[in-house]
């Protein structure tokens, strides 16, 4: 294993940081911000070391808004997420990855889209298993998995939001880990390399539990909207510019 040099291990730490300090505001954004710059640092840093290195930091919101979680729609979008990562297995040992991360950014723009115009897609089983493949499927492929839920949880409180969405994650991530493991695209040099982003992680919930507090003033859907287009649009020009 090629160890980070000390420049390399500054920046990956720099935009995980900034990553979590966005998860841990709005209970997604992890990926969106570190994937992008991890992927020029370098491209062993992704999938599964960040996919690992954030579960600490699901753990650590569930914690913290456990009064919040809405246990009774986890069991739909969990059982979603299990069929959305055998799905990305089989997509990523049979399909370039530049067509799955195209379809993902057009499906999450369209959603972003309806959802803006006014569209509210109740947390009902249907949705919530919907939502839950789509994250498992996208979390697993291209390591951004939060927008699908996200937005069906959009309309909710900013602690609901975060504290779903990150219990949701502690069991989604696990599974997308063993699910690379299965693969063969994870092994113990990702394992290293996911400790190696710990610092940015626990820095970045420190953060946020300031950054939350100011969302919570009624501006946690508008972000969510923005961050989600967002998120589909870098992932559409990071497979054009490939």
């Amino acid at each position: 294993m090629i160890p980070l040099s000390l420049a390399e291990w500054a920046l990956a730490a720099a935009a995980v940081t900034v990553g979590a300090t966005l998860q841990g505001s709005i209970g997604f954004g992890l990926g969106l911000i570190a994937v992008p710059f991890l992927v020029l640092i370098d491209e062993r840093l992704i999938p599964g070391p960040l996919l690992l290195a954030s579960v600490a930091l699901t753990l650590l919101l569930t914690h913290r808004e456990w009064r919040s979680v809405q246990f009774k729609d986890l069991g739909w979008a969990i059982s979603g997420r299990v069929l959305g990562i055998a799905l990305a297995v089989l997509a990523l040992t049979s399909m370039p990855r530049d067509r799955i991360g195209l379809a993902f950014g057009v499906l999450i723009l369209l959603m972003v889209a309806l959802s803006a115009s006014g569209l509210h897609l109740a947390p009902t089983r249907r949705v919530l298993f919907g939502a839950g493949t789509l994250s498992g499927f996208s979390g697993t492929a291209v390591s951004i998995g939060g927008p699908p839920m996200a937005l069906v949880y959009q309309r909710e409180s900013g602690a609901r939001l975060r504290g779903t969405l990150s219990a949701f994650f502690v069991v989604g991530v696990s599974m997308s880990v063993v699910g690379l493991s299965l693969a063969g695209r994870f092994g113990r040099e990702e394992l290293l390399l996911a400790f190696a982003l710990l610092p940015g992680i626990l820095l970045g919930y420190l953060i946020s539990r300031h950054t939350a507090r100011l969302l919570d003033r009624g501006h946690t859907r508008t972000v969510v909207l923005v961050v989600s287009a967002v998120a589909g649009v870098v992932v559409i020009l990071k497979q054009l510019w490939r």
